[in-house]
């Protein structure tokens, strides 16, 4: 085998992984696509409008705290140990349950 017919074979395998990378990403996207138009649906299910608007708008300032919010809403009632629909009251009850158990950390200057 010559150097050019093994560069060619090299550039070939490394077209081919990269492909194959691609692919699963894709793969992956779309899932996690699947995934959150799912949980969407559900929230959509078992909010009430101006709920669902309330983790909107907080949404836009802590997606992350959000996520995890959304998901503990959706256990919580397929466990059945809250009513639906919830409403905007009862979410704001649960958000503010949620940060009382976050300590506020003070720093004092001399």
């Amino acid at each position: 085998m010559s150097d050019e017919e093994e560069l060619e074979a090299i550039r070939y395998r490394k077209l081919l992984e990269l492909q194959q990378r691609i692919a699963e990403e894709q793969r992956r996207a779309q899932i996690q696509q699947q995934i959150e138009a799912q949980k969407q649906a559900v929230l959509r299910k078992i909010l009430s409008p101006d709920a669902r608007q309330r983790l909107t708008n907080l949404k836009m300032v802590k997606p992350e705290f959000v996520s995890q919010i959304e998901i503990q809403l959706i256990q919580l009632v397929q466990a059945g140990k809250i009513n639906v629909p919830i409403t905007d009251e009862d979410l704001k009850q649960i958000l503010m349950h949620l940060q009382s158990g976050r300590r506020e950390i003070k720093i004092k200057r001399r």
